[in-house]
């Protein structure tokens, strides 16, 4: 398990060529609850969900609040049926929690960034 708590604080610094970055929740790689995938190249942030290795139906929204070279600060909140990604202009992203995931076993964060904080409780 890797946290209970259903809020998730973020913050991240991106390099200048950064051109996408995702972060995977859920109980392993092929059982993901979460996708999160800002793609700057395409303006968009691009939220799935997996299931026995499978993805799902994808929702884009096309409101990308980051910028490359800035420090942003963000958070995931799990709900019973629902992730709220509040970003850092006050706008959400809502995704439906497809597996109805109380708890997160796996995580896993990839792109072009350094990771500056972000709090496991």
């Amino acid at each position: 398990q890797v946290f209970q708590d259903p809020v998730l604080p973020v913050q991240l610094t991106f390099l200048l060529f950064t051109h996408s970055f995702s972060i995977n929740l859920g109980h392993s790689f092929s059982d993901l609850g979460l996708h999160f995938n800002p793609r700057f190249n395409e303006s968009v942030i691009v939220c799935n969900s997996r299931c026995s290795n499978a993805w799902q139906a994808e929702h884009r929204d096309k409101h990308l609040c980051f910028s490359r070279g800035s420090t942003v600060k963000f958070v995931i909140e799990m709900l019973p049926d629902k992730f709220q990604v509040k970003l850092p202009d006050g706008h959400q992203v809502v995704f439906p929690n497809r597996h109805y995931y109380n708890r997160i076993g796996y995580m896993s964060v990839r792109g072009d960034f350094r990771v500056t904080s972000f709090k496991l409780e």
